[in-house]
C-alpha cells in the first residue's frame, strides 16, 4: 500500500506481514475507516458525551443525536458490520456486511479500538450485538432470524446477552443453576435472577439472550441450559439497576442487574433453535464466545496504542518539566516508552496469528490462540494504560482524559467471557498434552546420541 497512513497505527514491520493478505477492497476499506475515525468519530466523542443527560432516569430514555448521525455516514461509505466475515456466516446473515476475512478485520478493529465508545458502535461493531447476531444467524430458526436479526443488523434495535448470575460463581458456566426456563407443553416459563447484563439498559434493546436451565437433572452439565430469547418489554423482565464500573455506568446501554419472573414465552419462539435447541445452550455459547473473545483483544491493541500517543505527546510537552528537564529525558519515561511498544507489537501478532487461524481452519480449531490472546493483550493494555497515567499525573485519573475509562474497560476484560485464570489453566492443560510427543523426540535424540559415541569408540561425559 503505498498510503502512509496505515504506518501510523501499524508499524511496517507488521503490516508487511499481513499486506499480501488483504484483499484491495479491504486496503481501501482500512483507509476509509481511517478517515471515519479521525475525521468524524475522534470529534465527535465528547459531544456524544454532551448530548447525554447528566443523571436521572432521562440518562437511560435517549441516544446522542451524533450516533445516528456517525451510523449513517459509515453506512454510506461501506464501514457497516465490517465484523461479519465473508464465506459461510456472511450467507447465513443475509449477505449483509464486511465480507472480510477475521485478519482483515483485526486489524480495523484496532482502528476502532482508538475510540472504543464510539467507533464499534457507529459502525455497528460493537459488542454485546455482533455475538448475538451470530447466535441468531448460526443457530436461529428462520422466524427468529426474520424478527430480530435483520433489524440487528441494520442498528435499529440493540440487544443482551444475559448469562452471569447474580450470588452464582458464573466463571464456572456449569454453575449456572439459578435462571430456569420450564418448559410446559407449547411454552417455556422464565424466571432467574442475572446482572452484569450489558445493553440492558439501553431503550433500543429488544432481545436479550438468557441463558438458563431447561434440564437440570440431565447427567451432562454441559446440556442442561438452553438460550432464550425475552424481550424486555415483556411482562416479569425487570431492569433493577444499572452497574457502575469504577463509576463509569456506560450510559445509555449500561451493564445492569434483571430479573425475570414467570416471564411466558412460546418454545418454538423463544428457545434459540425452536424445540430442537433445547439443551444446547453450552454448545451455542461456546461458538458464540470464541470470535468475541478475539474481537475485544483487537480493539485492546487500539485502547493500549491510544494510551501511548496521549503518553508521547505529555512527556514531550515544553511545559512539563521537573527537576530542570523535559519528562522524556527521564530515563524511566524512555524505558516505559519502549517496554510500550515492544509489549504493544508482542501482543498484536498474537491477534493477528489467531485471527489467521480461524481463518485458516475455524474458531474451534484456533481457541488455543484466542486463549491465549484473551489473557495475554488486556494485561498488556492495562500496564501500557497505568503508564500512561502516571505520567499524566492526577489529571490521568480523572474525567479530562480517556485514560480511566480505558483502565476500567480493559479491567473488565480480565473478567468477561471468561477469567484469565481460566484461560490460563486451559492453555497450560493444552500444552501439557504435548508431553508424550516430547519424550519420543528427545528419546529419539538420545538413542541416535549413544550410536554416535559408540561408533566413535567414545564414552559420554556425565554431566
Amino acid at each position: 500500500m503505498s498510503d502512509q497512513r496505515i504506518f501510523q497505527y501499524v508499524p511496517s514491520g507488521a503490516w508487511g506481514l499481513v499486506e499480501p493478505l488483504f484483499s484491495q477492497r479491504a486496503k481501501s476499506l482500512l483507509l476509509t475507516l481511517i478517515d471515519f475515525v479521525e475525521n468524524d468519530v475522534l470529534p465527535a466523542e465528547n459531544l456524544f458525551h454532551a448530548q447525554l443527560a447528566p443523571h436521572g432516569p432521562e440518562r437511560w430514555k435517549s441516544i446522542p443525536a451524533v450516533l445516528e448521525e456517525l451510523k449513517n455516514k459509515a453506512k454510506k461509505q461501506g464501514l457497516w458490520n465490517l465484523w461479519l466475515s465473508k464465506g459461510e456466516f456472511s450467507g447465513m446473515a443475509g449477505g449483509s456486511g464486511g465480507g472480510l476475512t477475521n485478519l482483515e478485520y483485526a486489524v480495523m478493529a484496532e482502528i476502532m479500538g482508538h475510540s472504543v465508545i464510539l467507533a464499534p458502535q457507529a459502525t455497528n461493531c460493537s459488542a454485546p450485538d455482533t455475538g448475538n447476531m451470530e447466535v441468531l444467524a448460526r443457530f436461529g430458526t428462520q422466524a427468529q432470524k426474520d424478527k430480530y436479526l435483520g433489524r440487528l443488523l441494520q442498528g435499529e434495535i440493540r440487544s443482551s446477552f444475559s448469562m452471569t448470575e447474580y450470588g452464582v460463581a458464573s466463571s464456572d458456566a456449569t454453575n449456572l443453576k439459578n435462571t430456569t426456563a420450564r418448559v410446559e407443553g407449547d411454552k417455556v416459563i422464565v424466571n432467574g435472577h442475572k446482572w452484569w447484563i450489558s445493553g440492558a439498559g439501553d431503550p433500543r434493546n429488544a432481545i436479550h439472550i438468557v441463558l438458563a436451565v431447561t434440564d437440570p437433572s440431565n447427567p451432562s452439565p454441559h446440556k442442561r441450559h438452553s438460550l432464550v430469547l425475552v424481550q424486555p418489554s415483556s411482562k416479569g423482565v425487570d431492569v433493577v439497576r444499572p452497574l457502575q464500573v469504577f463509576g463509569y455506568d456506560d450510559a445509555p446501554e449500561g451493564h445492569c442487574e434483571v430479573k425475570y419472573k414467570d416471564v411466558v414465552i412460546g418454545v418454538e419462539e423463544g428457545i434459540v433453535g425452536g424445540r430442537a435447541g433445547l439443551g444446547r445452550g453450552f454448545e451455542i455459547i461456546q461458538a458464540r464466545l470464541g470470535p468475541g473473545r478475539l474481537h475485544h483483544c483487537m480493539r485492546s491493541i487500539g485502547m493500549a496504542s491510544k494510551a501511548l500517543e496521549l503518553l508521547m505527546q505529555r512527556v514531550t510537552d515544553p511545559i512539563r518539566k521537573t527537576f530542570g528537564k523535559e519528562l522524556h529525558q527521564h530515563g524511566t519515561i524512555l524505558a516505559d516508552i519502549a517496554n510500550s511498544r515492544a509489549e504493544i507489537d508482542q501482543a498484536r501478532l498474537l491477534v493477528l496469528a489467531a485471527a489467521r487461524q480461524i481463518d485458516l481452519h475455524g474458531a474451534k480449531a484456533a481457541m488455543k490462540d484466542i486463549g491465549i490472546s484473551k489473557f495475554t493483550v488486556p494485561t498488556m493494555a492495562l500496564r501500557v494504560v497505568d503508564r500512561a497515567i502516571q505520567v499524566h499525573g492526577a489529571e490521568g485519573i480523572c474525567q479530562d482524559t480517556h485514560l480511566p475509562y480505558f483502565y476500567a474497560q480493559l479491567r473488565t476484560l480480565r473478567f468477561a467471557d471468561g477469567p484469565d485464570e481460566v484461560h490460563v489453566q486451559q492453555i497450560g492443560k493444552q500444552e501439557l498434552k504435548r508431553v508424550p510427543m516430547l519424550r519420543e523426540r528427545y528419546d529419539g535424540v538420545r538413542k541416535r546420541e549413544e550410536a554416535l559415541f559408540k561408533a566413535h569408540g567414545k564414552v559420554k561425559a556425565k554431566l
